[in-house]
């Protein structure tokens, strides 16, 4: 199965050290040019991140040009090609803000997300606790992650508050 990405995710998982684990769960992962970009940049909360020492991640610009900028109409940059991607590739696309998994759906892409990973993560061996890894990326990424969705994942996981 083909994952293209978008930056937070890439971000979440590489600050919690679970970034290989997209090799494992996924046969290509890949990232548009714009997406690239924004983690070479970094910001104000997390460092820089260079993709060539993952080898597993390819970078692969969409060709579609028209429904790239269609999309950037109301998604960033990094969502619009990622999601341009994923549709011309019929692949699962990873990413976590509202918006731009509203119009994925919309477009018939399957859709994931941080903490379904997160979960994968656990499930596989290769995290002891769901919530540990949210509270961290909410405390030390600044990372959105709404109360109901928390409750959700803790749920799944089978922790406790």
């Amino acid at each position: 199965m083909i994952v293209v990405s978008d930056t937070s995710p890439l971000v979440a998982l590489n600050h919690l050290r679970l970034l290989d684990l997209l090799a494992e769960l996924f046969d290509e992962v890949l990232v548009p040019p714009a997406v690239k970009a924004e983690l070479g940049a970094g910001s104000t909360v997390w460092q820089p991140l260079d993709l060539a020492g993952y080898v597993f991640v390819r970078v692969q610009a969409p060709q579609n040009a028209q429904r790239t900028a269609e999309l950037a109409q109301v998604l960033d940059p990094g969502e619009s090609e990622a999601v341009a991607l994923a549709v011309e590739l019929g692949a699962t696309i990873l990413i976590d803000e509202a918006e731009g998994r509203r119009v994925a759906s919309r477009l018939g892409l399957r859709v994931t997300g941080t903490i379904a990973i997160l979960l994968e993560a656990k499930r596989v061996g290769r995290l002891d606790s769901v919530k540990t890894a949210i509270d961290r990326l909410r405390s030390e990424l600044r990372f959105f992650i709404s109360r109901q969705l928390r409750q959700d994942a803790l749920r799944l996981a089978a922790e406790s508050e």
